[in-house]
């Protein structure tokens, strides 16, 4: 790896400023910035040079929601760590956070050690780990202490799928109590699980088969619902609260209202919920399952709030729960009863660009932009600065973006293990140019230069945003 690389004339965009400066770049970490043109900024040697002019320079995006290799339904997400950090980089994101899962009757410690055994030698980029908690009891309490003190300080839950991940209120108070002790900050899947459940079988009873009747049986309401109840349980357990992939405008509400209350409430939501809708559901010919993820795709007015709740920070992320499955030979396990259609959509490829394109659509600013895509996920979960900004100190995790090219999104084009595309055909304008990854090229102008390896665990301090 060069000791020295200058990345000369672009525009500088992070989630506070925007400046034309070059940025000096040192073993690994950014030294310095100056503006172009100036004297100081044209003193500075390098063994390399990248010529910025007329692209965008960014802090590499920071995707805090990821599923690789995931277990679900009798199959297993069809990503690996290698091909999906590969994926990631080429979107323009250098770090992400996957989800390492207790299995019940299991130890927390267990868990964590198999993702790690996943992912070590296989990253392209960055990564650290959250700890989905299937099974609270006294030793898991124990061992929340100890995994934030080793930089893991971050716990989901499941209030849906019973029999898998299911935690009842009292398992989820008393995580809630510990992370109120220890610092850690509890994730929750927040819908219903158990009245889906009975909706579910109702649906099968009367013949409703088809991957739209998934959407129907997964009710707003009971996204709601959930979302009140973690946010009073986490009220009395006086714990943060981080309410994961938010779809329904009724949860938005009662995200704003809990921090209206001065609660510390946080959302993120994903493109999919911004960008597709229950039409994509009820896709003719199967095609549907391909969209099949939960919390469920909702009717396209839903998406003006979930935008809405991004100015207003009622939603501070954006993340992309990517859990890709093939159509063929996974998503088709659910072909005539989709209650067995593995939940989950490929994205951590496209979330970037995406959210670019709501620049150019006029949803949100570019800081906005860089600010939930890259800063406060960040943030949120303990890596700030040293991930999602371009500042002196930070890892030169830095994306060169071209923001007048433009793209149409495939399958045939990406680099995700999985054989579709849930924007197949959307033209985008921007697209990622160059990625560092702290201080190697892992994409040098459209070719991948990364390899398996280079991406490193991240021991993560406790959420930045809590007093």
């Amino acid at each position: 790896m060069p000791g020295r690389t200058i990345i000369r004339g672009g525009l500088v965009i992070t989630a506070s400023d925007e400046l034309h400066a070059d940025v000096l770049i040192e073993d690994g970490r950014i030294t310095a910035l100056a503006a172009s043109g100036t004297s100081a900024a044209e003193a500075w040697t390098a063994d390399r040079t990248i010529d910025a002019t007329g692209k965008y320079v960014i802090p590499g995006g920071v995707d805090a929601h990821t599923h690789m290799e995931l277990p679900f339904g009798g199959t297993f997400a069809s990503d690996t760590f290698e091909t999906g950090t590969r994926a990631a980089a080429w979107g323009g994101t250098t770090t992400i956070v996957d989800f390492a899962v207790q299995s019940v009757g299991h130890t927390l410690r267990e868990g964590l050690d198999a993702w790690h055994a996943k992912a070590e030698g296989n990253c392209a980029i960055d990564y650290g780990f959250h700890m989905i908690v299937s099974d609270v009891n006294q030793d898991t309490l124990k061992e929340m202490d100890l995994l934030v003190e080793e930089g893991v300080t971050s716990f989901k839950q499941f209030m849906a799928y019973p029999g898998v991940f299911y935690s009842d209120d009292g398992q989820i108070l008393r995580a809630m109590q510990r992370s109120a002790e220890n610092g850690g900050l509890i994730m929750m899947h927040a819908e219903n699980g158990i009245a889906i459940d009975v909706l579910v079988e109702q649906a099968l009873a009367r013949g409703e088969t088809d991957p739209r009747y998934h959407g129907e049986v997964r009710k707003a309401l009971l996204e709601a619902e959930a979302t009140h109840r973690a946010i009073k349980l986490a009220q009395v357990a006086g714990a943060p609260l981080y309410v994961v992939h938010v779809s329904a405008m009724e949860a938005v509400a009662e995200l704003a209202r809990a921090r209206d209350e001065g609660l510390n409430v946080f959302g993120e939501t994903c493109p999919q919920y911004l960008f597709l809708s229950t039409d994509n559901l009820a896709e003719p010919d199967f095609e549907g399952s391909k969209y099949v993820c939960s919390t469920p795709l909702r009717p396209k007015e839903h998406q003006a709030k979930l935008w809405q709740g991004l100015r207003t920070n009622d939603l501070q992320v954006v993340s992309t729960d990517h859990c890709p499955f093939c159509f063929v030979g996974q998503k088709e396990l659910g072909r005539g009863d989709f209650s067995k259609i593995p939940n989950g959509l490929p994205g951590v490829e496209n979330r970037m660009d995406l959210l670019h394109q709501a620049v150019v659509d006029g949803h949100i600013t570019r800081r906005r932009w860089i600010e939930i895509a890259c800063a406060t996920p960040a943030r949120m979960f303990g890596m700030y600065p040293k991930k999602g900004t371009i500042a002196p100190g930070a890892d030169a995790d830095v994306v060169i973006y071209d923001p007048n090219a433009e793209q149409i999104v495939s399958a045939e084009t990406h680099h995700m293990n999985v054989d579709y595309s849930a924007y197949e055909g959307k033209r985008l304008t921007g697209r990622v140019e160059t990625v560092l990854s702290r201080g190697e090229l892992v994409i040098t102008e459209r070719e991948y230069t990364g390899h398996a390896g280079h991406g490193a665990y991240t021991p993560r301090s406790t959420c930045q945003y809590l007093n």
